[in-house]
């Protein structure tokens, strides 16, 4: 089974930047749906961002659409967040997940990573 592993976040002031990446294990990235997911302390895991397994299409929420931009580098079994313009209310774990289906929802999603922290201060 896939296995899905985060990295990059950290601790940045509000109007900075960061790049999040996962990198997958095994060949079948490339078959796959790949999405961002956060979650804050006290909510639920609320959906970011999804790109197809192409690279070709993506998909942001309304709360970071023109600030954050999902990649794929299938060669290196490896998607991207860029997070630009970062606020306080961004903070949250950011989780990479794998589905074969084009869904917003964390059960749309069946192999998930530990997860990375990202903490926004103002």
């Amino acid at each position: 089974q896939m296995q899905l592993v985060e990295s990059g976040g950290g601790l940045v002031q509000a109007g900075g930047s960061l790049r999040l990446s996962c990198a997958a294990s095994g060949r079948t990235f490339r078959t796959y749906v790949m999405a961002w997911f956060r979650q804050a302390p006290g909510k639920e895991r609320e959906f970011v961002s999804r790109i197809s397994w192409s690279g070709g299409s993506a998909y942001y929420a309304d709360s970071v659409k023109g600030r954050f931009t999902i990649s794929r580098d299938n060669a290196k079994n490896t998607v991207y967040l860029q997070m630009n313009s970062l606020k306080p209310e961004d903070t949250a774990v950011y989780y990479c997940a794998a589905s074969f289906r084009n869904g917003v929802l964390p059960t749309d999603f069946g192999l998930w990573g530990q997860g990375t922290q990202v903490t926004v201060s103002s």
